[in-house]
């Protein structure tokens, strides 16, 4: 007698209830926010004149998750571009792909800045504004062509400097630790390349590096995965701190730039990604934890781990290559703050002051959009670009004044562009060069960008 065994068919897999879903507590944690601030600033301040409690604990929340966010920028940034750099020893025309993504880079800049000077003469927003309602502040930070090219020398090893201030109520001193990131990005590009140069020779520490990157990534993984309850306090505290008056002060202005970023997202991504035969669905499906966690965080260095992961787990492109364009991109890929920000801003202020651009000014600002987006690295919020693009013009830099009130509601829609595009780019480029992963583009979202690395490891030893 004989028996047959017949293999059983494995287990559905079970689908993630919608309330766990990253995308859901974003979207959850949005609401509540705006719904806590407002409650906050109907109560007013307390009788002494300080935030009430709510306020106060909204601001807490926000400003202590971005803490955590940038207080793993300097070892991120270094590791992840010194990783990035040697992994192009195990890609196949590396010198080509870094081409490709230097072009692309250029292209969707050219056609974003493009955008927002048409969008600028068109909407005119700076002659729409009321002068007596907007009270000028100075900007902290002013770019300049020259500070730019000497901030790339490195001051010491990370680029780090501390400073002192003195309260002159109490004469207590306080110190703060700083960095530059553009200098930071210096040394590990130079350290990266002079480990691939190496090649045998520096293995140890090509290796001690991705250990570091991956030990650095995965307490990123703890802080984005909490990322729900800093979205309600930066939220929250953000309608507390600015409401709706300043930004129906310059209402036109926000207009244009959120209409040139939805174009940019919404029209412009998708044509390039139709032209290149990918699904527009798939594309956002994939990307879309990134640019939520974008938004809400206004750091492109801070959501790099995420915009990595979904580039490699949803998008399908080669972990190599990935892990050389998305931190390149986090550094230099700016559509929102670097191209459509500055296009629209210049023109406001010249607007503003009732200065007429010429067409080489117009020119100019094309040139600094796509040349100078590496100016704005590693900051949340684009002033530096903005007074670089206003040096080079010769408007008055008092303008930036005008529009510090309502940038943080800007640097949201600037920041989740720019991840977009991050993205976007190495995803078109390994399309091209047909090392793109389709089935993996095409698959079905789990809704979990934080599967266990573990599992990735595996499925890449079985293949291999």
């Amino acid at each position: 007698m004989s028996s047959a065994t017949s293999k059983s068919p494995a287990p559905a897999k079970r689908k993630k209830p919608f309330y766990r879903s990253f995308g859901f507590q974003i979207t959850i944690a949005l609401i509540a926010g705006v719904l806590l601030g407002l409650l906050a600033r109907q109560l007013g301040p307390d009788a002494e004149g300080n935030p009430n409690g709510l306020a106060a604990t909204l601001s807490t929340i926000g400003s202590g998750y971005v803490t955590l966010l940038r207080t793993a920028v300097v070892p991120l940034i270094f590791l992840a571009i010194v990783a990035s750099i040697t992994q192009l020893r195990n890609v196949t025309n590396a010198a080509r792909l870094a081409g490709q993504t230097l072009l692309w880079f250029a292209i969707t800049a050219l056609i974003a800045v493009t955008i927002g000077i048409v969008l600028g003469v068109t909407i005119q927003p700076g002659a729409r504004v009321d002068a007596g309602q907007l009270t000028p502040d100075t900007p902290s930070n002013v770019g300049s062509w020259w500070s730019f090219l000497t901030g790339l020398i490195p001051q010491n090893f990370l680029g780090l400097t501390v400073s002192t201030s003195i309260d002159p109520d109490t004469g207590a001193a306080s110190s703060s630790v700083g960095y530059n990131v553009l200098q930071i990005i210096v040394i590990s590009a130079a350290i990266g390349i002079a480990a691939l140069k190496l090649g045998a020779r520096a293995e140890a520490f090509v290796s001690f590096t991705e250990s570091a990157l991956k030990v650095v990534q995965r307490v990123l993984w703890w802080i984005i995965r909490i990322a729900p309850i800093g979205t309600l306090g930066l939220i929250g505290s953000a309608v507390v701190t600015y409401g709706w008056e300043k930004l129906t002060t310059l209402l036109w202005f926000a207009v244009a730039i959120y209409v040139g970023l939805a174009l940019v997202l919404f029209v412009v991504y998708p044509v390039l990604l139709k032209t290149h035969g990918l699904s527009i669905r798939q594309y956002f499906s994939g990307v879309w934890p990134a640019v939520q966690l974008a938004f809400v965080s206004r750091s492109s260095i801070g959501t790099l781990p995420l915009t990595q992961r979904v580039t490699e787990r949803n998008l399908g492109v080669p972990r190599e290559y990935a892990s050389f364009a998305v931190p390149f991109g986090a550094t230099t890929k700016m559509d929102g703050c670097a191209a459509i920000y500055p296009a629209i801003a210049a023109i406001f202020v010249a607007q503003f002051f009732g200065l007429e651009l010429s067409f080489v000014q117009y020119l100019l600002i094309v040139v600094v959009s796509v040349v100078g987006s590496a100016a704005t690295a590693g900051t949340t919020g684009a002033t530096v670009m903005l007074t670089l693009t206003l040096t080079t013009l010769g408007l008055p830099l008092e303008g930036v004044g005008l529009l510090l009130a309502i940038d943080p509601i800007l640097d949201m829609g600037r920041t989740a562009v720019n991840v977009a595009g991050q993205a976007l780019v190495p995803t078109i480029v390994a399309k091209r060069e047909g090392i793109l992963d389709g089935e993996l583009y095409d698959a079905e979202r789990s809704g979990d960008p934080f599967a266990d690395d573990s599992a990735d490891e595996l499925e890449q030893t079985a293949r291999a």
